[in-house]
């Protein structure tokens, strides 16, 4: 999603991704000119190799809400842009409400998924999210989707259980954005640097990952060099040593010693929270700022809220009411709404422009 400055930049991201033993290319019609520009490397790489080509697993996604001709024309405008006949993975592109899963499930996008599959022009189906513990649980039951692709990682392990429960149950997990989407570790705070020492934050997230079994992480590349760290892991076990461990540990301790009383456990019995503030997404934010030095994070993503539609939260901090309902439920009694006043006056600020949308 990030190789869009010309086919040139594409093809030479895709030979480093090769080179360093990676054999899945995810990207979306949402991306700008990466889909076209990705088809265009293939093509050159199937004449010239066509035995890695072959090795090839290529994922693209579709948003919700098409109608069934409309999504069968995206479908083969899809595939006619990769050139390929048959595409590996189909994603529902952002299935984040109830209404998306219902698309899928029984209305039209269900219609389409099963005619994709019949046709033989689609491998398997599944769906990336950015929606709630329970619609991901719900979609994941279904027994409809067998991959997804979820915001798994060491600084958001919110999902970490799902995850686990569905690589159990067969279905393939892909960690979103684990370098950016994970706490833009490709430029980590001093306190990061040195809390994971002799290790790179960027390294340890992924080994953590490595560990718990995620199937796929991705790595958003948009120069070549941007897949060195893909190149290093590669066959590296054990991905998490004694060594690696101790660093987890040292990661954890120094952020919950510089949050102290005030770190958020992210165990959310403080919800439902009456006004509809997303309490423990807030505090996590917060403990990451304070405990980690991860302020520019912080505040990028926090400055999303009510500006990304369905792909992020709708209500900052400044929503909170200080009704009180929360205290009582919190374990570690917190001051939550002090918390929520800190995190706002912390992390408020001008937004930025989101990559895509």
């Amino acid at each position: 999603m990030r190789a869009t400055g010309s086919a040139e930049q594409m093809a030479a991201v895709l030979t480093a991704a090769l080179a360093a033993g990676m054999n899945h290319v995810e990207t979306a019609p949402a991306y700008g000119m990466a889909e076209r520009y990705l088809g265009l490397a293939l093509r050159d790489l199937k004449e010239r190799d066509p035995a890695t080509h072959a090795d090839l697993v290529i994922t693209s996604k579709l948003l919700p809400g098409l109608s069934l001709e409309e999504g069968q024309q995206q479908l083969q405008a899809l595939l006619e842009r990769l050139g390929l006949t048959q595409l590996h993975n189909l994603a529902v592109h952002g299935l984040n409400r109830p209404e998306h899963l219902s698309w899928a499930l029984e209305g039209a996008g269900a219609e389409l998924l099963r005619w994709a599959q019949e046709e033989g022009l689609v491998g398997q189906v599944g769906f990336s999210s950015h929606g709630s513990n329970a619609l991901i649980e719900q979609a994941l039951a279904s027994g409809h989707f067998s991959f997804c692709s979820l915001h798994v990682h060491l600084f958001d392990q919110t999902r970490l259980a799902i995850a686990k429960e569905a690589l159990q149950a067969g279905i393939g997990v892909l960690a979103i954005s684990p370098a950016d989407k994970g706490g833009r570790l490709y430029a980590p705070s001093a306190e990061l640097l040195a809390d994971c020492a002799p290790f790179h934050p960027l390294e340890l997230a992924y080994r953590f990952l490595l560990e718990a079994g995620i199937s796929t992480l991705s790595l958003g590349a948009e120069q070549p060099e941007d897949l060195a760290l893909a190149e290093r892991l590669s066959g590296a076990t054990p991905w998490l040593s004694d060594a690696h461990q101790s660093a987890l540990a040292r990661l954890a301790a120094a952020g919950q010693t510089r949050l102290g009383a005030e770190a958020c456990g992210q165990c959310r019995a403080c919800l439902p929270c009456p006004s509809e503030v997303p309490i423990p997404e807030l505090l996590r934010l917060r403990n990451l700022a304070v405990g980690h030095g991860m302020g520019a994070f912080a505040q990028e993503r926090y400055n999303l809220i009510g500006r990304a539609g369905h792909w992020w939260e709708e209500r900052n901090a400044s929503a909170c009411q200080r009704c009180g309902d929360c205290l009582p439920r919190c374990p570690h009694q917190l001051p939550i709404p002090d918390l929520l006043a800190d995190t706002h006056q912390r992390l408020a600020a001008a937004p930025r422009r989101r990559l895509w949308g």
